[in-house]
């Protein structure tokens, strides 16, 4: 087979550079261009630069051996050999000889475009004289300067050194900026003094000069941050550090204007929000302007907001201190004046535990209020519970009502049940309505894993997982109440304060908490577990069998049963006889100089223990209650009375068979007996209602109007009916209406009578 004959046209050429980089020739042109004309830019440049080199040295003075090579030497000058001269003036005299490498290494190392010429006249700045450092006692002082046709002649005038300045200059130049700024911190204002030899009018009127000054400047300092809260950090760290205020004249008024304002401030320009410290990674990201912005004013206004608050902490601790013997306290203030200071203090604080409960260092406020809460000042006292009472009732999530009250737990353990009742009593204005009590106890045992839960791939749990997510992020986004979180919270609250309650019932010897305590449960008792309802009430009877409790105190023990048995206690087959047998002893220790509270409770246990058991009561017991109530009516004031008959006419109402008690002629069975102790022996079928005609004569003209009510059967229309704002209005609401301290209603004005003149 013959070999295959190339063609001539098919060599293949080996690729060149600017193939391979597929440039046009064009463009390999116009790079060449460029870059031959830059290269003779360079050359041209670095040429014009040794020119002018070259005339600065041959315009330059000759070198020191020069004059020597002229014959005008002097014949007293000596020559001195050159082994004589040490190595430095070999090198200098040999190097002034040739001043060629001048020219060749100025020309080589300096930069070609900032190369500068070098000119025979001087600048305009080496024209000025300069102070000689031996004469340091003359200071350069420099005048306007004189403009004429020859130029501008500038002028200096000397002037003497004070001492001050001399000392000055004296001390150490080279120390750190670490230093410097240690010196800055340390120096301390000095306190304005006194002036000498004023009157007492002339002091006062001093002083009142420098606290209106004061007085300015701080409400010019607090507009300013009020005007642009984001760039008014410095301004608030300004008026905090007047806090610190040394002159003696003024230092009380001016802290107490300082606290109560920043006060203010804080709620006024404290954000919604909790302010958490960034972490490294966010600290590490770079933000936008406007962000970064927004962070420092967050870390600054927290910074202030922590310093304030260790201020308000020191004047108080300095007054608890105080207190205790010396003399003086914060800063040099005397012990009488630090008193209202801590007052102040106490009450900047109470603004903030109820102004920014969302804030931080909100817990660091509740542990100095809550012991403040059992004072022995009194002011200190009743602020502090008013506070934590107020933020009770508008906490919405339950975070700071439980911080508050497990503190609360421990103050008392702390004290051993031994403070103020009212401290107990701060509870009732707990937001715990919500909480839903678990009413099986199996439902409180645990499911078994697995046992209600899908099996599910792997992508289905991935799927999952980010749906919950995204729930969370959702919720976060619309600033919504959790509902589940804040149903814990309540709950979790509730059952410290049900802790609290118990363990005062149990052991504490103090028997002036039992009626807060009482009363609280009396408040919280359909919310207490079904599980301790009979440990609950078998406590409660032996505390009214004890006899060591006030008649209040026996009503709070028997409005407490009653309340828990009227809500879940009515599904428990319990008999509180033994409870209305107390009460209907209870009813005869009321009389006219008893308080409105007790009058209150015992209208409130009777609508409990009658209106609302009226399936459960029997009618025997109803009619002894009715009867001992028409007799208790005769010895209470107009609105105790007043409340007593709107419970009666509730009663006939309700009960048909107490119209018997308005005949006294018919005798149903045995003879009353008034003084006995049970109600079902009291044999009050046969008793009558002889009250209801001795209030029929009271002073009083509503009573005579119910009395008449009641007695004509209560009838709703008629003659003896009530106008409708008594019918429609329980005995608690009709009470409380007549309870005040004007007449009700009240008292008519008798006309006038015209005298007539008799003319004869």
């Amino acid at each position: 087979m013959a070999p295959v004959r190339k063609r001539r046209g098919m060599t293949k050429k080996a690729p060149t550079f600017r193939r391979l980089l597929k440039t046009s020739n064009e463009k390999m042109q116009n790079k060449l261009r460029e870059r031959k004309f830059r290269q003779r830019s360079t050359d041209k440049h670095a040429r014009k630069e040794q020119r002018k080199l070259r005339s600065a040295l041959r315009h330059a003075p000759p070198p020191q051996g020069a004059s020597h090579k002229s014959g005008d030497r002097n014949s007293d000058d000596l020559e001195v050999p050159w082994d004589m001269m040490e190595g430095e003036e070999n090198y200098i005299c040999a190097v002034g000889q040739h001043t060629a490498f001048l020219d060749q290494h100025l020309v080589e190392s300096a930069p070609p475009m900032k190369r500068r010429c070098r000119e025979d006249n001087p600048e305009p700045y080496e024209v000025v004289p300069r102070s000689a450092p031996t004469k340091p006692s003359r200071r350069l002082v420099h005048l306007l300067p004189i403009k004429d046709s020859a130029g501008i002649h500038p002028r200096v005038m000397e002037r003497p050194v004070t001492q001050e300045e001399v000392c000055e200059e004296g001390e150490d130049v080279g120390k750190s900026k670490k230093g410097k700024a240690r010196q800055r911190k340390q120096r301390v204002s000095r306190p304005l003094a006194v002036p000498p030899n004023l009157s007492e009018t002339g002091l006062a009127a001093w002083r009142e000069k420098i606290l209106n000054d004061k007085k300015r400047h701080i409400a010019l300092l607090a507009s300013s941050v009020l005007t642009d809260p984001h760039n008014g950090v410095q301004k608030l760290k300004e008026l905090r550090a007047m806090l610190g205020e040394r002159c003696v004249a003024v230092s009380v008024a001016v802290r107490r204007l300082v606290m109560l304002s920043l006060a203010e401030l804080f709620c006024d320009i404290t954000p919604s929000y909790y302010v958490r410290p960034l972490t490294e990674a966010e600290l590490a990201v770079k933000v936008r302007k406007e962000v970064k912005a927004l962070r420092d004013f967050e870390k600054g206004l927290v910074n202030q907001y922590r310093l304030y608050l260790e201020a308000l902490e020191q004047v108080i601790r300095a007054w608890q201190k105080g207190s205790s013997g010396s003399k003086r306290g914060v800063a040099g203030v005397v012990s009488e004046a630090l008193q209202g200071l801590a007052e102040v203090a106490v009450r900047c604080l109470c603004r903030l535990v109820v102004g920014l409960p969302h804030f931080n260092f909100h817990r660091n406020v509740l542990l100095l209020l809550v012991p403040l809460m059992d004072h022995k000042c009194p002011k200190i006292g009743e602020c502090c519970r008013a506070a934590i009472s107020k933020m009770f009732r508008e906490d919405r999530r339950g975070e700071s009502s439980l911080a508050a009250t497990r503190l609360i737990a421990a103050l008392i353990r702390k004290q051993n049940f031994q403070l103020h009742p009212e401290v107990i009593r701060v509870l009732l204005n707990l937001r715990v309505h919500d909480v839903e009590v678990q009413k099986d106890a199996g439902s409180l045992a645990p499911t078994k894993k697995g046992s209600q839960e899908v099996n599910l791939s792997r992508m289905q749990r991935k799927r999952h997982k980010a749906e919950e997510k995204l729930q969370r992020e959702l919720l976060e986004a619309e600033a919504t109440e959790n509902k589940e979180l804040k149903l814990r919270l309540q709950t979790e609250t509730l059952n410290v304060v049900f802790l609290i309650y118990f363990r005062i019932l149990k052991k504490s010897p103090n028997r002036n908490l039992l009626p807060p305590v009482l009363e609280g449960l009396a408040r919280f008792s359909h919310l207490i577990n079904v599980a301790f309802f009979d440990d609950l009430l078998m406590v409660l009877h032996k505390l009214i069998e004890s006899k060591n409790l006030k008649n209040r105190e026996r009503l709070h023990c028997i409005q407490t049963a009653f309340h828990i048995l009227s809500g879940q206690g009515e599904a428990l087959n319990i008999d509180p006889q033994r409870f209305y047998k107390h009460m209907y002893s209870s009813l005869f220790q009321i009389h006219c100089g008893s308080a409105d509270e007790d009058v209150a409770i015992v209208l409130r246990c009777l609508d409990a223990m009658l209106l609302k058991r009226r399936r459960q009561v029997s009618t025997t017991r109803v009619l002894a209650f009715t009867v001992r109530l028409g007799a208790l009516a005769l010895q209470l004031q107009p609105n105790g009375a007043l409340g007593i008959l709107a419970t009666l006419r509730s009663l006939f109402i309700t009960f048909s068979q107490l119209n018997t008690l308005l005949d006294g002629e018919e005798a149903v069975g045995g003879v009353y007996q008034p003084l006995a102790e049970e109600p079902e022996q009291s044999q009050a079928q046969g008793a009558a209602l002889w009250g209801l005609i001795a209030l029929k004569r009271h002073f009083h003209p509503t009573v005579r109007q119910f009395s008449g009510h009641i007695l004509a059967g209560a009838p709703t229309e008629g003659r003896e009916s009530l106008p409708s704002n008594l019918s429609r209005s329980s005995p608690s609401e009709v009470f409380g209406s007549f309870s005040g301290a004007g007449f009700n209603p009240p008292i008519p004005n008798t006309p006038a009578t015209k005298k007539v003149r008799l003319q004869h």
